[in-house]
């Protein structure tokens, strides 16, 4: 299926194997590994700030707590590690954070191997702007309709959310697998580390 401006879904087996072929090619490069691997932390770690954002505030950047105790605190609020999150909200924070870090990944493989100019346009350029929102939505979606809700005077709660905000991770993990096709696509008929990207 195509969009108005010819940027393609992801609809087809064929679609869903390139995208698997360039991960897994760019990722069997070590740079571009290590790359994915420190951003899926990072990402991690901001998602799970920005679900606490008083809690951290309170009693890891501030409060009397010894540096132990603190980063305790920091460390509880990991998915599988605290108890801040169920097992299907930890694993979609954790998938969303390795979808974040594989986006990340192929990225910095395309700019620094392809020279991408963002001007011109092409499935590659879609692939960067959208991951990036994709990354955003995901860390600062609560943080940002929070804002906003306190700003028209209503509850600064998530409650009413089923997920309590992490519905922004879902749209987020839709938005990077839009990314991660779209950077896929805009390598096709090329190559990494010597071998074609198409099947």
């Amino acid at each position: 299926m195509s969009t108005a401006r010819g940027l393609r879904l992801p609809t087809t087996r064929g679609d869903w194997r390139l995208m698997g072929r360039t991960v897994r090619l760019v990722l069997t490069l070590p740079f571009y590994a290590a790359v994915a691997a420190i951003a899926a932390v990072v990402s991690l770690t901001v998602f799970v700030v920005s679900l606490n954002v008083p809690l951290v505030l309170d009693l890891v950047v501030g409060g009397s707590l010894p540096i132990a105790s603190r980063l305790r605190v920091l460390a509880e609020l990991y998915p599988f590690i605290g108890t801040s999150f169920n097992p299907a909200q930890g694993v979609l924070l954790i998938v969303v954070a390795v979808f974040t870090g594989v986006d990340i990944g192929l990225v910095t493989y395309h700019f620094r191997e392809h020279g991408l100019d963002l001007q011109q346009g092409g499935a590659g350029a879609a692939g960067v702007i959208l991951g990036t929102l994709g990354a955003g939505c995901a860390a600062c979606g609560s943080a940002v309709l929070l804002g906003l809700l306190s700003l028209l005077g209503i509850s600064t709660s998530l409650l009413f959310l089923p997920l309590d905000g992490l519905e922004f991770a879902l749209l987020a993990l839709v938005v990077l697998t839009l990314s991660v096709y779209w950077l896929a696509e805009g390598m096709r008929g090329g190559e990494i580390n010597g071998c074609p990207v198409d099947i």
